[in-house]
């Protein structure tokens, strides 16, 4: 399998794109084509483990990898999560389903990805000859950035640097950061917001200047955002497998469709169900849930991307993005795969911060997505009455998407279709704001708040969380958006 970039000027095979994480002019590595899952490759799928569901797909893509190697790194990824099940779904009611992302270290879905990624890098490394160290630069709104730094600590040859909005993470994303142990790994706040932390690592991803003195001191540049295709491909993998766990449980027949309600920021998520979609899963309609940060929720409607707008601090902040990097992929697929259009959008978002679709790719877009937002005060109230219903407590970026799903099942009067809700983080990454939401009680303190929240619902709080509030603070730097790079420079220190 070929990768090409979006604006036309790069090639790749897999491994080649996921040890340089971005294209050289700047565009995002998408396949050269989409690789068919067949219905009799589905119906061998359903007695797999998770794990064996993850390598096929990723093979399907990484044919460059042994198939056999990608299986046991996939067995050992999830071996980390609880009870060994890496996306449990669970039934709400008739046709209305939760898949679970949250079981893994850090308690939220980038760790489907993150536990596989050092293992995708370094073989991708060794397959590609590359001998110098790898140096991860990482812009997070807020999960990311710890699942990284967790599944990175401690291996050899890799170093990782997370940047993340001093002010624009909740203080649990905060303190799982800025306790990380591992001694290849540093942790950066920005004085601003993720967009800012977003486009200076990608400028220092496309500058020839910083790749040239980066490699005199020992050290190529790699991504784990998801503008890395090997962080989004094991995304896929769970789409896959929450439809086969449908099947098998006798919830529907094969061939039927199921719709996936998904809390969008940087678009890799649901990116990931569209490219399930692409390879023959049948999904129907996918559901993009925006909180107040309604950018995609006015492209989808309009087909007008328009980032000249207020950016909202919010209680979901891993969503709080204006810039959604792998909209990029979507457009390429939706233009046709017309590298030139691609390009000149990119352009005028960054000069003009607005472009427009054609007529033909809103329609296309408006076939494929339903597009909802959800406010601080319906997050709230989406939280308690959804609790209130199933006894089932979620956080409020999977409120989000709940909220927007309920949306779309009333406006298409479609109630018979199943509904999967993906459920991003673990309820405790945003005890206060959970809290809140079923209590009202304003409580100031993180630790408190798990406590209560604990007491409320009877969920099981994650000893991750829990164990932070003895673990030193290791990283307290903050920086100005301007000095990411001076930043970079002291962490990569020329290697003896």
């Amino acid at each position: 399998m070929k990768f090409i970039s979006t604006r036309g000027n790069d090639t790749a095979t897999g491994a080649q794109a996921i040890a340089q994480g971005i294209a050289s002019d700047g565009g995002l590595f998408v396949p050269e084509c989409f690789p068919e899952v067949s219905k009799e490759e589905l119906e061998r799928m359903l007695s797999m483990s998770y794990a064996e569901r993850a390598a096929t797909v990723l093979h399907k893509y990484l044919d460059d990898y042994d198939f056999d190697g990608l299986k046991e790194a996939c067995e050992k990824a999830y071996a980390q999560f609880d009870e060994g099940d890496a996306a449990p779904l669970v039934k709400i009611d008739s046709s209305l389903y939760m898949l679970e992302l949250f079981h893994g270290p850090t308690c939220a879905f980038k760790d489907l990805a993150l536990t596989l990624l050092p293992y995708l890098l370094r073989k991708g490394c060794d397959i590609c000859g590359v001998k110098e160290d790898v140096l991860i630069l990482v812009a997070t709104s807020g999960d990311t950035g710890k699942a990284a730094l967790e599944g990175f600590k401690n291996a050899p040859g890799v170093k990782v640097m997370v940047f993340y909005p001093n002010e624009g993470v909740s203080k649990m994303q905060k303190l799982q950061m800025a306790t990380q142990e591992g001694n290849n790994v540093c942790v950066v706040a920005v004085k601003s917001n993720f967009d800012a932390c977003q486009s200076a690592v990608k400028e220092i991803f496309t500058s020839e200047d910083c790749k040239e003195e980066l490699k005199k001191r020992g050290y190529i540049l790699s991504s784990a955002n998801s503008i890395n295709f090997g962080r989004l491909a094991p995304q896929i993998a769970y789409y896959f497998s929450a439809y086969l766990d449908l099947v098998s449980s006798g919830q529907i027949e094969m061939g039927e469709k199921v719709n996936f309600a998904v809390p969008t920021g940087n678009f890799g998520n649901i990116l990931a169900a569209y490219y399930a979609k692409r390879m023959g899963l049948p999904v129907g309609k996918l559901v993009c849930a925006s909180n107040k940060n309604n950018v995609l929720t006015d492209f989808i409607r309009t087909g007008v991307y328009d980032r000249r707008r207020e950016f909202y601090k919010t209680m979901s902040p891993s969503m709080d993005i204006l810039i959604s990097s792998n909209l990029e992929r979507l457009l390429f697929e939706l233009s046709g795969r017309e590298p030139k259009r691609i390009a000149l959008r990119m352009e005028k978002l960054k000069q003009e911060g607005v472009y427009e679709i054609y007529d033909e790719e809103k329609e296309a877009l408006s076939e494929l997505f339903y597009a909802d937002y959800c406010g601080e005060d319906e997050t709230v109230e989406t939280i308690y009455e959804f609790f209130e219903e199933y006894q089932y407590p979620m956080d409020t970026h999977t409120a989000c998407a709940m909220y927007a799903a309920a949306n779309y099942m009333e406006k298409a009067k479609d109630h018979d279709t199943p509904m999967v809700v993906v459920s991003t983080a673990s309820p405790y990454k945003f005890p206060q704001d959970v809290m809140y939401s079923l209590t009202g009680n304003d409580i100031k303190d993180s630790f408190k708040a798990i406590k209560h929240l604990n007491i409320t619902t009877a969920m099981k709080v994650p000893k991750s969380l829990s164990g932070l509030r003895d673990k030193p603070v290791r990283f307290n730097i903050v920086a100005d958006k301007d000095k990411l790079y001076a930043e970079v420079l002291k962490f990569a220190q020329p290697k003896k």
